[in-house]
């Protein structure tokens, strides 16, 4: 009998540890992400956020007696671009249905929106976490009109109600159960929320409510059939989408592991509670009572007016993340970290125009993104432009200045603004490259240091003790090559 240990295949990273074994979390988004427009999907009434309440609000909004829907070409065409961002079927023919059910936000009393026929079928989403490569299925994209917005907080005693979202276009696109942690969750809500800034199709913003997840969360033994689900209502950022999953998981692994069930619901993530609470029992489909929406024709449109949608859509973030990494030799972090945000990426490329593409996404990274993060500032707010940028680089790589002096103008350009080359030479910045200057500096250093001289002779990692030295004689501006270079010869290192 042999006794070798056979190997044990490696426990999965995304497992969860409970007191009967490990468990697995599967985990599916509907992400409602607002279309960007001027005007709501059936009606001219403006989309602006931030209106006095109801001041953006039609007699379609408000559902008044005898009033007709009536489609906005543009939101369509916003669908169909996103589809065609996701690699996604688009189906030449949708149907709008009523969906019914009773909220006093919803003057209608139901729901245009999609249910068997949306405007996008299949399509599917590249991810990346800890360095593995997944891609989530989308299962479809269908379009809708939101709901009116209750306020509870004006009077102590009612309820108000705002109309000016009722009615502005929605995008629903619903992810199959491909997901299978916190992490891999967020990561695919942020690449989502990048491609729809990308296309233009939405701006993302969830702060304004603009961009929100509904996440169906369920826990099953590796292997085992699907659990019974829960759906977490209305989740408003990327944070809290990661905090409410490890909750609600835990939870549900806890009451199965004391013998109960998981009851099929709608719940709600308390952010300050860092928790999920019990809404109300899941609706089943039919309790909407679907029918097409008699005041709207079928959505009907060629594949040659596709054809022309996708002609024109811009360089989507996997395109340039691979352009970036040809073109300019960069890590597929830095790409990562650049095409994250168009505004970001479309910064990067001005710099890197003509320039060293590596040590431009160097200064772009950490020297620029960190201090924008640092203030709270958003790259279109920077103080440093991108030509600004540009130049600092190329003095760089010009020798005229040293990556240290570099960093102090930099600073220069953040806080007062300026032409970079035009400061270092008002300012005698100007990196000292005369082996002359340099030399006598060595000399000096060396003279006063006769100690130091005889342990660097035995000991070569104290060049380094030398060079600061004389970096320091020179207010920073010696070119530190050359001070290397000058250092090694005189120690005979």
């Amino acid at each position: 009998m042999n006794s070798q240990k056979i190997a044990e295949k490696p426990k999965s990273k995304n497992l969860i540890e409970g007191a009967t074994g490990d468990w697995e979390v599967i985990i599916g988004l509907e992400v409602h992400a607002q279309v960007a427009s001027n005007s709501k999907l059936f009606s001219g009434s403006s989309t602006g956020f931030g209106a006095p309440p109801n001041s953006h609000v039609s007699l379609v909004d408000a559902a008044m007696p005898g009033m007709l829907p009536v489609i906005n070409r543009e939101c369509v065409a916003q669908a169909i671009r996103t589809g065609l961002g996701l690699k996604a079927q688009i189906n030449n023919r949708s149907v709008f249905d009523r969906k019914n059910y009773f909220y006093p936000d919803l003057p209608q009393g139901y729901q245009i929106s999609q249910y068997k026929q949306p405007i996008v079928g299949e399509g599917e989403v590249e991810i990346t976490v800890d360095g593995e490569t997944l891609k989530v299925g989308v299962e479809r994209l269908h379009l809708e009109q939101d709901a009116g917005k209750s306020l509870h907080d004006q009077h102590p005693d009612y309820s108000y109600v705002d109309l000016n979202r009722s009615g502005v276009a929605l995008m629903e696109i619903v992810s199959k159960p491909d997901l299978r942690s916190s992490k891999q969750a967020q990561a695919y809500v942020t690449k989502l929320r990048s491609i729809l800034r990308y296309l233009g199709t939405s701006d993302g913003d969830m702060d304004k409510g603009n961009l929100r997840a509904d996440v169906n969360v369920s826990v099953r033994k590796p292997g085992d059939k699907l659990g019974t689900r829960c759906e977490i209502k209305n989740v408003n950022s990327i944070r809290f989408i990661g905090q409410a999953i490890e909750y609600e998981a835990r939870r549900q692994i806890d009451i199965i592991e004391d013998g109960g069930t998981i009851d099929q619901e709608t719940r709600l993530f308390d952010a300050a509670k860092n928790e999920t609470r019990s809404m109300r029992s899941k609706e089943e489909a039919h309790d909407y009572r679907y029918f097409p929406d008699p005041d709207l024709l079928p959505l009907e449109f060629s594949n040659e007016y596709v054809e022309e949608l996708k002609s024109k859509l811009p360089e989507l973030p996997d395109e340039k993340r691979a352009r970036f990494m040809t073109s300019f030799g960069l890590s597929a972090y830095d790409a990562d970290v650049l095409v994250a945000e168009r505004s970001s990426a479309d910064y990067f490329e001005k710099v890197a125009e003509g320039r060293d593409g590596k040590v431009a996404a160097n200064w772009v990274i950490n020297e620029l993104f960190g201090r924008l993060n640092k203030e709270g500032k958003a790259i279109e707010d920077s103080p440093v432009s991108a030509a600004q940028l540009g130049a600092i680089v190329d003095l760089i790589g010009s020798n005229a200045i040293s990556g240290k002096i570099a960093k102090d103008l930099f600073e220069i350009v953040w806080t007062e603004g300026g032409d970079p080359a035009e400061i270092v030479e008002k300012r005698g910045m100007k990196q000292v490259t005369d082996t002359g200057a340099i030399e006598a500096a060595v000399d000096a250093i060396i003279a006063a240091n006769p100690e130091k001289v005889e342990q660097a002779k035995a000991k070569p990692s104290m060049l380094g003790w030398f060079v600061g030295q004389v970096m320091k004689s020179t207010g920073g501006k010696a070119n530190p090559a050359s001070v290397n270079d000058i250092l090694k010869a005189k120690l005979g290192i």
